[in-house]
């Protein structure tokens, strides 16, 4: 069985799952870790045995490493991305894949030019609701699609104390990316126009400068529209520091999901209650992880292992980047954007 040596870039919370995965997958073999936080770095490798960097440039050159993921803060995915294909790196990169569409095209061609694989982790492709919804779809079983309503928010101690890059990016960018490709995976058309809102209150008020949220309708080639919803200044009592919920409507059915309250687990304390993960993950059971987020991670490893092509490419990243900058520029403007 071929083993993929495997690095992973920026350690933080999501970071820290592509180890774990790494560490036990079959067809990984982890060979080091990096982050600009040395302590973090070093802490990381002596956990799991493997060496460590503060420069991933020093990284790309280790040529046991066939393979990176890169899952630092948003807007530091370009350069990072464009060295490891040069390097000769297949990459799985969080998503979004950037943040700016000369960015991701940047990307996509360093990756296509030096004959690499770049996945996006769009991880949402594998959580069951959505992945049986695109199987619904694609079977014509529901018939041809009509609208979809997503909405995906966060209680606002993601913005104020999960994250210490909020204000360098959005809520938009945070959350957006992943019901963005959703919509566009399972309505099955390319996006032709967006309308968008955003507001501005809570955060700003507290320091932070990034918008509190957006509300926005995409209008797709093939006729179907989604509006979309995204926010992260829900209050901490939330049972779950996530609210997602969704619905697409076609002509011959219709599909809901409630992927976070769907009542398989609640947990009750003296002091509070909460929805606790069993599905993201990933989540250790019985000495095994799992989840839908593990699923994503190994299904890179195992495209790079057997030469196939992700589930999730770049060129998917690039269009939900497009898709994302054309939402931002018509909250902006108060227009209407057609996505180019």
């Amino acid at each position: 069985m071929k083993k993929v040596g495997l690095g992973v870039i920026g350690l933080g919370t999501f970071g820290q799952n592509h180890v774990k995965v790494y560490a036990e997958h079959p067809e990984a073999n982890l060979i080091a870790v990096c982050d600009v936080k040395e302590s973090l770095a070093k802490s990381t490798a002596e956990k799991y045995g493997v060496e460590h960097y503060v420069d991933y440039r020093d990284m790309l050159e280790d040529r046991r490493i066939e393979a990176v993921s890169v899952a630092t803060p948003d807007f530091l995915h370009k350069k990072i991305v464009v060295d490891a294909a040069e390097a000769g790196k297949h990459i799985l990169c969080e998503k979004p894949l950037a943040t700016k569409v000369e960015d991701a095209e940047s990307m996509v061609e360093a990756a296509e030019k030096a004959g690499v694989t770049l996945m996006v982790d769009f991880h949402n492709r594998w959580n069951p609701p959505f992945a049986l919804a695109k199987k619904s779809a694609e079977r014509g079983e529901l018939g041809e699609p009509l609208y979809a309503y997503l909405r995906l928010n966060d209680t606002i101690y993601v913005p104020t104390e999960m994250l210490s890059w909020a204000d360098r990016s959005s809520v938009l960018w945070f959350l957006g990316s992943h019901i963005t490709d959703l919509a566009r995976w399972i309505l099955d058309s390319e996006a032709e126009e967006v309308y968008a809102v955003s507001g501005r209150r809570v955060l700003a008020d507290m320091g932070v400068e990034t918008p509190d949220y957006y509300q926005y309708t995409i209008r797709f080639k093939n006729g179907a529209t989604a509006t979309l919803e995204n926010s992260w200044i829900l209050p901490k009592t939330l049972p779950a520091i996530v609210d997602f919920a969704a619905e697409f409507v076609f002509t011959r059915g219709c599909l809901y999901m409630n992927p976070v309250r769907h009542g398989v687990l609640e947990k009750f304390t003296e002091d509070s209650w909460s929805y606790p993960d069993v599905m993201v993950g990933p989540v250790e059971v019985q000495g095994k992880l799992i989840g839908f987020a593990e699923e994503a991670i190994s299904h890179f490893i195992e495209c790079v292992a057997r030469g196939r092509t992700p589930i999730s490419t770049g060129r998917d990243g690039l269009a939900v980047t497009r898709i994302l900058c054309a939402v931002e520029e018509s909250a902006k403007t108060g227009r209407a954007v057609k996505v180019t």
